[in-house]
């Protein structure tokens, strides 16, 4: 298996079947296949907010996503769900708590955040993924829930799963892979 530098590759699944998926250039990578974007630092509050999503490689080496299942707090209550707000046309907005008002829970890096599904030629696989960080659970999105189709279609856009919320002392990119060290560390897969 082989792998170019502008991040496209393409992975032999079987004997005569190859996959070919990219890379996006603007995220760090997990070595679960996850892949990060920093979204903003607040330098007041000391947190770093960031993306997380599936990476194309997934698909390209355990088929078709068929489920993705994001994990929730104990109490749904202390994050936000992006998916239809369920505001009607008199429901006034200014009554919604605000982002900042629904902090979800802690997860610790041992403690799952991801649950994917994938079928390859009428095999079902699994996998349990853990958060990649310390962070506070801000936003999931529902709608890679209700259509995990979009993580076949556009896994670096709107099929990202989560944003967290780290704080910045904790957050270490030198602990994640850049573009080229995942496309090296790929490009090592047996």
């Amino acid at each position: 298996m082989k792998f170019d530098t502008d991040g496209r590759g393409a992975r032999n699944m079987a004997d005569s079947d190859y996959a070919e998926f990219s890379i996006a250039h603007d995220r760090l990578y997990t070595l679960d296949h996850l892949w990060m974007q920093v979204l903003d630092e607040d330098k007041e509050e000391g947190t770093t907010s960031i993306k997380i999503g599936l990476s194309e490689f997934l698909m390209a080496e355990f088929g078709e996503v068929i489920q993705i299942v994001l994990a929730r707090p104990r109490d749904d209550s202390d994050f936000e769900i992006d998916a239809d707000s369920g505001l009607s046309e008199d429901d006034d907005e200014e009554d919604q708590p605000s982002k900042a008002d629904t902090m979800g829970a802690q997860v610790d890096t041992d403690e799952l955040l991801i649950t994917v599904t994938t079928r390859y030629d009428g095999e079902f696989d699994r996998m349990l993924i853990n958060a990649p960080i310390s962070c506070t659970i801000v936003e999931l999105n529902g709608h890679v829930e209700d259509n995990p189709d979009l993580a076949n279609e556009d896994a670096y856009g709107d099929a990202w799963c989560v944003i967290v919320k780290t704080y910045t002392d904790d957050f270490d990119e030198d602990q994640f892979m850049d573009k080229d060290e995942y496309l090296a560390m790929l490009n090592e897969l047996p």
